[in-house]
């Protein structure tokens, strides 16, 4: 067939070669057509040329900037012990774990990590999974479905409310927050026909506003009601409770919740995710977990890194890393007072999409990576940018940091 060929001329077969290509061109169009959109409102993203490990700095399209983007809070993804974990894992076991953990992918790197998952949250059981969102979407649809209800905090991470919609449940969302309102929906929920199963989905420190959900009142509603609580502790783990492992060891109110998950991938500086809780509800979700079931196990590397990310935030120096959290973020908010101290993530509202870019280059061009956080992650209208204060920044960051907030227009 010559290029210049006329639809009647195609050879046998051409002709679905011909409508394949004009479809994926009409495709492309399309697409093009809706990333213009999102250009104009402020919305589309691109991703970054990082060129380095994480720290205190990263090499950006070629230039160091201080890195204030980061969720490593303690500094653990640059910590030589956890490279070096996770190094000889990957000499021993490889670079991949073969198959799913239901085949031959569970391996002894994985049953180390649960173990110390276990020991440390003080649950009788922990499952770890190859990230904290397919967690989410493989727990909730196993607890509940279309004869139950599932409350969710307005605020809670994507990962919650997908699983919450793949569960088929009736969905019901809470003001940020606001336990009169959560009371009002349980009290709703348990007055329902047929006894319906009810789960609540919160997060312990929100990963956009950075404040803390009300945990002692919440487990009281929770318990008051017959409901179970599913608690995020993603950005918690780490730097809350006198063994570090989150708002609930913190609040005293870790045994009476049900279902403790999170990621390996922030405080720890592995990547992967798990869930805590009974033994029973561990062997239930190898049985019922479809993320778990149909996926390919997390590679041994992480999971020794993550291991071994566990026993350095148990130790000493884990107390002095986080220590030194809470510190530069004290240095931050007493510059900038209208900034929040209530976790490491501090929201600088702007509102506006397009501000909230252009703020985030001004910042870029002095040396300074923090991103604009916009819809969908927050609702429109409320952009922000979104500073992460972790153990490797110094005091001079901080100083530098609160300057370029103030003197940015």
């Amino acid at each position: 067939m010559s290029l210049g060929a006329g639809r009647g001329d195609l050879e046998p077969g051409a002709d679905h070669w011909y409508q394949g290509r004009a479809a994926m061109h009409d495709l492309d169009a399309e697409l093009q057509r809706r990333l213009d959109a999102l250009e104009s409102e402020g919305l589309r993203r691109t991703l970054r040329r990082v060129e380095s490990g994480q720290g205190r700095e990263i090499l950006l399209d070629g230039r160091r900037v201080l890195n204030f983007a980061s969720n490593d809070y303690l500094g653990l993804a640059s910590h030589p012990g956890v490279a070096e974990a996770a190094a000889r894992a990957a000499r021993d076991f490889g670079s991949g774990s073969g198959a799913s953990r239901l085949i031959s992918g569970s391996l002894p790197p994985h049953r180390d990590l649960e173990e110390a998952l276990a020991a440390w949250k003080g649950t009788e059981s922990a499952l770890a999974q190859g990230s904290g969102f397919a967690a989410a979407l493989g727990v909730i649809p196993a607890l509940v479905g279309k004869d139950d209800i599932v409350i969710l905090d307005r605020q809670v991470h994507a990962c919650c409310v997908d699983g919450a919609r793949l569960s088929g449940a009736t969905l019901r969302v809470c003001r940020h927050n606001d336990l009169d309102h959560l009371e009002s929906l349980l009290s709703w929920a348990r007055n329902q026909p047929g006894t319906p199963r009810i789960l609540i989905l919160t997060e312990s420190v929100f990963s956009m506003d950075g404040d803390r959900a009300p945990l002692k009142a919440l487990v009281e509603l929770k318990d008051r009601f017959g409901a179970w609580l599913m608690l995020d502790e993603a950005h918690a783990v780490g730097l809350f409770g006198a063994n570090r492992t989150g708002c609930a060891e913190a609040e005293g109110v870790a045994p009476r919740v049900d279902i403790q998950f999170g990621t390996l991938g922030k405080a720890l500086g592995s990547c992967g995710g798990y869930v805590c809780g009974s033994r029973v509800l561990t062997d239930y979700l190898v049985n019922r977990s479809r993320s778990l079931i149909f996926s390919t196990a997390p590679v041994p590397a992480a999971a020794a890194a993550a291991r071994k990310a566990i026993r350095v935030v148990q130790s000493p120096e884990g107390a002095q890393r986080c220590a030194g959290v809470w510190e530069r973020l004290s240095q931050l908010t007493s510059r900038v007072r209208e900034l929040s101290g209530a976790s490491p993530i501090v929201p600088v509202m702007i509102g506006e999409e397009r501000a909230a870019v252009s703020r985030s280059q001004k910042l870029l061009a002095q040396g300074f990576l923090v991103p604009a956080i916009r819809y969908p992650t927050v609702s429109r209208g409320r952009a922000r940018l979104r500073v992460s204060v972790t153990a490797a920044h110094t005091p001079e960051d901080m100083a530098r940091l609160a300057e370029a907030l103030g003197a940015t227009p």
